[in-house]
């Protein structure tokens, strides 16, 4: 016995269409667009039409143009609604530091590192030095493309996340919450060292660092040395354990002592004066 033809096959749906008008044509696209949703289509369609009778386009080529339209359109919006969900405090991008006010920060390094190798290998990143160095922009500006280039990112403060993590185990929902932090590709924190975590906040913490550990990627901004760790981390053995987490295998870039904003807020009241 031969196969059973497919119920329906598309010369017969075809025959069907060929006596819409062109105003019903333009209708019936714009229907199908909005139920398969294509925006993009919708909205380059008029354009796509004109182009392609100007450069003679084949009918394989004019559905390429429109379908490759709606795939970049979707890349981008998919791209925005990643940045978005990272919860960044500010924009940031990697194109607008001032890499020759810091002869620290080695450009070669911050190009590699906004390539996203390490975070498909689930290394650790540490940018370590003073306030106004350049730390937290260089911190959003990876963690920034790194979900341009799709991978799942979250920002937040040390204190916030140990403050988050405190109150999840009081209402009993800590699993929950360190699942969640270890799903991302990229965890980005801000500001460790700031502020002494007490014993519970710091062992809460390294739960989160564990749970992370040689999977997915972990990006430290610190004003604090390694040594001086132990302002924040007051148990040394504990403090040993959060280092090791956070620099095995990973990139440690020290931004220096120099603060960028003091010398540019110096050079403009200079300059008004």
């Amino acid at each position: 016995m031969s196969p059973a033809a497919p119920a329906t096959t598309i010369t017969p749906t075809l025959r069907r269409r060929r006596g819409l008008t062109e105003q019903a044509a333009v209708a019936a696209v714009d229907q199908a667009c909005r139920r398969l949703r294509l925006p993009t289509v919708r909205t380059v369609l008029d354009e796509a039409l004109m182009v392609a009778g100007k450069e003679q386009l084949s009918y394989q080529g004019f559905l390429a143009e429109l379908l490759l339209a709606e795939c970049d359109d979707r890349d981008r919006r998919s791209s925005v609604r990643r940045v978005k969900a990272a919860n960044f405090p500010r924009d940031k991008w990697l194109g607008d530091f001032d890499f020759d006010a810091n002869a620290n920060i080695n450009p070669a390094t911050i190009h590699t590192l906004a390539t996203g190798e390490w975070i498909r290998k689930g290394q650790p990143l540490c940018l370590i030095g003073d306030s106004g160095t350049g730390k937290s922009h260089l911190l959003i500006g990876l963690g920034t493309a790194a979900a341009e280039k799709g991978y799942r990112v979250k920002y937040t403060l040390a204190t916030r996340l140990v403050n988050e993590l405190v109150e999840a185990a009081d209402e009993k929902v800590l699993a929950k919450t360190i699942a969640r932090y270890g799903r991302v590709d990229l965890l980005c924190i801000d500001e460790l060292g700031y502020m002494e975590l007490d014993r519970r906040g710091a062992e809460l913490l390294f739960q989160v660092l564990t749970e992370r550990e040689e999977k997915n990627s972990i990006a430290i901004a610190s004003n604090e040395s390694f040594s001086g760790w132990t302002k924040t981390f007051s148990d040394p053995r504990l403090c040993a354990a959060i280092v090791d987490r956070l620099t095995f295998n990973g990139t440690i870039i020290e931004t220096g002592t120099d603060s960028y904003r003091l010398a540019h807020s110096l050079a403009q009241t200079g300059h008004q004066g």
